[in-house]
This record gives C-alpha cells, sequence and structure tokens, in this order.
C-alpha cells in the first residue's frame, strides 16, 4: 500500500525552536524579546521647558541629527534586515525570525520614536521643512544610495538564487558574495552610522537637558548594539566559507566602502555641526564608531585610536542604569501597564457614595 505521508523532496518545514539552530541565534532571541519597548511608553513632555530655551542653530541641529537616523532606520527595517532575512537558506528559520524582529523594530518603533520627538518638539510646517532637507541634502542622500544599493543588490540575486540557480552559467558565488556586502552594508550603517547619530542626544544625556529624548536613545542603542553583533556573527561566519586569496579582495573592498562612506558622512557632519561648533568632536566619534563595526565584522580598526568626549561615551553604555526620579534618568523603567474597562467598573457600593452635601 503507498505511503500517503511520504516526505517531498521539496517539502515545507516548521520552525523548531526545541532544536537550535546554531549555539547563538536563541540566546539573541532571548535578548531582544527581553528588552522589547514601545515609544509611547516615554513622555516627552518633560523636555520641552529644556527644549524652548535652546538656540535656534542648536534646535536646528538636534532636529536634523534625529532626521537622518530617521532616513536610516526607515530602509534598514523596510529593506535592510528583510533582504538578509530571505537571502538565508531556508532550514534558518530562526535566524529569520530574529532578524525579522529586528526589522520590525528598525521603523516601527526606532524610526517612529524619532517622529515622537518632532511632534513633541516642533510644529508641523518645521518637521515638513525638515524632511524636505534630509530629502534634498546630496550627502545624506548619497549614503543612503551607497547602503540601499547592496541591499538592492542582494534582492536581485535573492530572486536569480531561488528561480535561476538551475540555469547554465549561474555563480552561487557571486551571490554568496552579494549577501555578504549587504550584511557589511549592515553592520556598518548599525554600528557605524546609527551610533554617530546618537552623538549630540547622548551630549545633552550626559548634561542633564532633554532626558526623555535620551532615555529614548539609551534604549535604541540596546537594541542597535546587538543588531550590529548579530548581522556581524553571520557575516564573519560566511566570510570564512571564501578563499583566502578572495577574503583578500574583499577586505579591501571593506575599506574602500569605508572611507567612500566616511568621505560623505564628513561633509554630512559638517552641514549639520559647523553652526553649533562640534563637527570636530563629532568625527572623532564617526571614526571611533567605524572601527567598532570593523571589529563586529571581524576586522581589525581602521583609524586610529583618539580620545572621544567623555560625556558622549559613558552613555553608549547600555546596561539599565537605576532610575533617578529628579532627572528621570535611567532605561530600567517599568512599561504601562492597562487592562479595558469593564461594566463592573461603574457599580457602587450604596454605603460609601457619598452625596454632595452629605458630610
Amino acid at each position: 500500500m503507498e505511503n500517503k505521508f511520504k516526505k517531498f523532496d521539496n517539502a515545507f518545514e516548521g520552525a523548531n525552536w526545541n532544536e537550535h539552530e546554531d549555539d547563538f541565534t536563541q540566546a539573541f532571541y532571548e535578548q531582544n524579546l527581553s528588552q522589547f519597548w514601545r515609544p509611547e511608553d516615554i513622555s516627552l513632555q518633560p523636555d520641552l521647558n529644556v527644549w524652548e530655551t535652546l538656540k535656534p542653530e542648536i534646535k536646528l541641529a538636534y532636529s536634523r541629527n534625529l532626521l537622518v537616523l530617521t532616513f536610516l532606520d526607515t530602509y534598514q527595517g523596510d529593506i535592510g534586515m528583510p533582504v538578509v532575512s530571505r537571502s538565508l537558506d531556508e532550514k534558518f528559520h530562526q535566524r529569520k525570525a530574529v532578524l525579522n524582529f529586528m526589522a520590525a523594530m528598525e521603523n516601527a518603533v526606532h524610526a517612529k520614536s524619532y517622529s515622537n520627538i518632532f511632534m513633541t518638539y516642533m510644529t508641523t510646517p518645521d518637521i515638513d521643512e525638515l524632511f524636505k532637507w534630509g530629502e534634498k541634502h546630496k550627502n545624506l542622500q548619497r549614503i543612503m544610495e551607497l547602503i540601499v544599493g547592496y541591499y538592492k543588490d542582494l534582492d536581485r540575486y535573492n530572486y536569480i538564487h531561488k528561480f535561476e540557480s538551475m540555469k547554465k552559467g549561474y555563480k552561487d558565488l557571486d551571490f554568496r558574495i552579494a549577501q555578504w556586502k549587504a550584511m557589511v552594508a549592515s553592520v556598518f550603517l548599525e554600528t557605524w552610522l546609527f551610533y554617530s547619530g546618537f552623538y549630540y542626544p547622548l551630549f545633552f544625556y550626559g548634561q542633564g537637558k532633554l532626558m526623555q529624548a535620551g532615555e529614548i536613545i539609551n534604549l535604541i542603542l540596546r537594541d542597535e548594539s546587538i543588531h550590529g553583533l548579530y548581522v556581524g556573527r553571520l557575516a564573519q561566519e560566511l566570510f570564512e566559507t571564501f578563499s583566502n586569496e578572495l577574503q583578500d579582495e574583499l577586505q579591501t573592498w571593506v575599506y574602500q566602502f569605508l572611507n567612500e562612506l566616511y568621505h560623505e558622512e564628513v561633509e554630512l557632519i559638517e552641514s549639520i555641526y559647523d553652526e553649533v561648533g562640534l563637527t570636530h568632536d563629532v568625527i572623532v566619534f564617526v571614526r571611533y564608531n567605524a572601527n567598532k563595526a570593523l571589529m563586529n565584522l571581524g576586522f581589525d580598526p581602521y583609524f586610529e585610536q583618539e580620545d572621544v568626549n567623555p560625556v558622549v561615551l559613558n552613555g553608549l553604555n547600555t546596561e539599565t542604569k537605576t532610575m533617578d526620579n529628579f532627572s528621570m534618568k535611567g532605561n530600567g523603567y517599568q512599561k504601562m501597564k492597562s487592562e479595558m474597562i469593564k461594566d463592573a467598573d461603574f457599580y457602587f457600593e450604596k454605603e460609601k457614595i457619598i452625596k454632595f452635601g452629605d458630610e
């Protein structure tokens, strides 16, 4: 009798979380879940008194800096993480789940958090003008073009790999190189470009100013640190499958790509921070974070070690802070709890009802 339950060659599978795909993915899954948060968890109203005292050029630099982060977060959530997830072998259900969770955090939580800051601090016309500035800024647009370009390359190779891999002339190596380059772009975005954009919020946060916005940045920092580590781990794993000769070629490409991004980043920083006299400090921080991104990818630092502003450097510590009820500083907060109103909530015991004039 024919076995109607026989296993097909291309049978669909379910994600079996009882078995580990590797020795690190489930740990990253747990860490991501444990630090989940919502933009609405933090009220920005206490910042308004400080915001109104700031000079116009400081407000402009602060908001433009957050807009850069908004652009990066948007495309990291829209295409960056998802395209890397789709490129993984279909057997890696857990890895895909972790990447997809991270993707949701980028746009639905991080980018939305910046929008909440804009809506609290600024008027709608000012916000509209801010976004137009970003859409027209040549350096920001070039950075987005460089990063997203490698995502789109992998997106194209994902299709070829899935539907045309059996055709004559197909080269699996081309797909894996595109996959690795997209992972490098992702780590550069997460650990380098994101972190560099945290300079100004952390600069205020370390002085006890704009503390609620700084609290949001601290929460985002926790997320980005594990995002960069995780994708960097995947990139290192893939890199080890290449020949020594190809590894040398790709390492040369990494530093070329870094320099191309660095050139655009420096000009972008100048356009934001020249008016407030912080350009040099921020560029030092940019180089510091570029080295950190390279280390996440398994490469040696490229820039020489420099002294980073200690106030900002201290803010990079993503460990839970003890809440200070006077300054509102601390990311070890309790999330809001709410429940639906029920009919029973409107029933009161007669003896507890005191009518006006009965006292």
